[in-house]
């Protein structure tokens, strides 16, 4: 099984913060390898910490509070009545890998991931303790991730070995796409999401009806071909029209071009907006927004001021034969219990359940079956009927 869920005791609640990785929805320009006389970074040499980078913008947008970016269309929250939603706190959703990924090894600030005949080596704040493996087997890595390690900054990959081309072919859960080396640290696809992707497709495998899935912020497509290719019709929106090109690469690598997929290059506030005055319904939604992004005309999403209104306007947009209404969150100074309570108080009046946590990824060694520690990666919450 892709992944497991466990429901802890709820007088056993975690309490930790999460400085999760936050995640930056553009594909990046081409990178260039570093010199190779470089020497390489074992396990033992963590990653320094560099400042983080404050996002460019224009004497003109700087002189404007960042709402003044939200679209003008925008609308209040709705008054909801009823009783909240029963919880399910906390449940840990976890991966131990599947088709070309699995996480063989994690510490110092590192993690050695497998992806596909690559083993690369990128920096990993959560891995606070020490690695399993002897630093000659992570030497041995195809590919290390260099230079700025905040998020959104910009860095370079090293290949210690020979040089390797910008792409290559992965598949997970049945669905082939195109790893990418980007200068972000990226590589195409955010593995922790497999649970929620293998949650996806069963529903939409064992629904006597063509789903409709709504894919917010959804960068790659990978968890879109996934719906798709279990039987749902999609809409993938993405604001970045590089992110959208490399969906659709995606998509014709895995076979689907016949497929009933949307693929929407719009601000995602301005599109579910529109969706709702439209009368639209879907009946899974995915929502993975990050920290904080920009629309392909300036809009500003931070993730603090605009999720509520977020969540809001997509209960307006489950139909009532809903099946899922997904959230991820990264990079937040919070407990999963913010999102936790702001599902909860979203879904008032509409039954079911909220069930929120942490995703983990769990190592699973060289060989991909040596299961080791977990490695925590996001929060998530979700409501489902019930």
């Amino acid at each position: 099984m892709p992944g497991k869920c466990y429901l802890l005791p709820h007088d056993h609640q975690s309490e930790r913060m999460n400085a999760l990785k936050n995640k930056e929805r553009r594909p990046a320009k081409r990178v260039q390898a570093a010199a190779p006389n470089r020497p390489a970074r074992g396990p033992a040499a963590a990653v320094k910490p560099q400042p983080a980078r404050q996002a460019s913008r224009s004497p003109e947008k700087a002189a404007k509070p960042a709402s003044a970016a939200v679209p003008a269309e925008t609308r209040a929250l709705l008054a909801r009545q009823g009783e909240r939603p029963p919880e399910r706190v906390p449940v840990i959703l976890e991966s131990s890998g599947a088709g070309d990924f699995h996480l063989i090894d994690s510490g110092n600030g590192l993690k050695l991931e497998q992806y596909g005949p690559y083993r690369i080596v990128r920096p990993e704040a959560q891995a606070l303790w020490q690695p399993s493996l002897p630093p000659h087997l992570w030497e041995k890595a195809d590919a290390v991730f260099t230079g700025d390690t905040d998020e959104d900054g910009m860095g370079r990959w090293r290949f210690p070995k020979d040089a390797l081309g910008e792409t290559w072919p992965l598949s997970l859960l049945g669905v082939d796409f195109l790893g990418r080396f980007t200068a972000f640290r990226h590589v195409g696809v955010f593995p922790e999401q497999i649970v929620h992707w293998d949650w996806m497709k069963s529903r939409a495998e064992e629904a006597k009806r063509p789903l409709k899935v709504l894919n917010l912020f959804g960068y790659t497509g990978v968890a879109s071909l996934v719906a798709a290719a279990a039987g749902a019709e999609v809409t993938h929106v993405d604001a970045s029209k590089k992110a959208i090109g490399w969906a659709r690469e995606n998509q014709a690598l895995a076979g689907l071009e016949k497929a009933p997929i949307r693929w929407i290059c719009e601000d995602a506030m301005k599109f579910i907006l529109r969706e709702e005055r439209r009368g639209s319904r879907y009946d899974i939604i995915l929502t993975d927004p990050p920290k904080f992004g920009r629309g392909p005309n300036g809009e500003v999403w931070h993730l603090f001021d605009h999720l509520p209104l977020m969540l809001d306007i997509c209960r307006e947009l489950l139909s009532p034969k809903a099946i899922g209404l997904v959230l991820t969150a990264y990079s937040i100074r919070a407990s999963f219990y913010s999102i936790h309570e702001l599902m909860r108080e979203t879904m008032r009046g509409a039954g079911g359940v909220v069930e929120s946590g942490e995703l983990v990824i769990r190592e699973a060694g060289l060989d991909g079956k040596s299961p080791g520690r977990a490695l925590s990666t996001s929060l998530f919450s979700r409501w489902v009927p019930a």
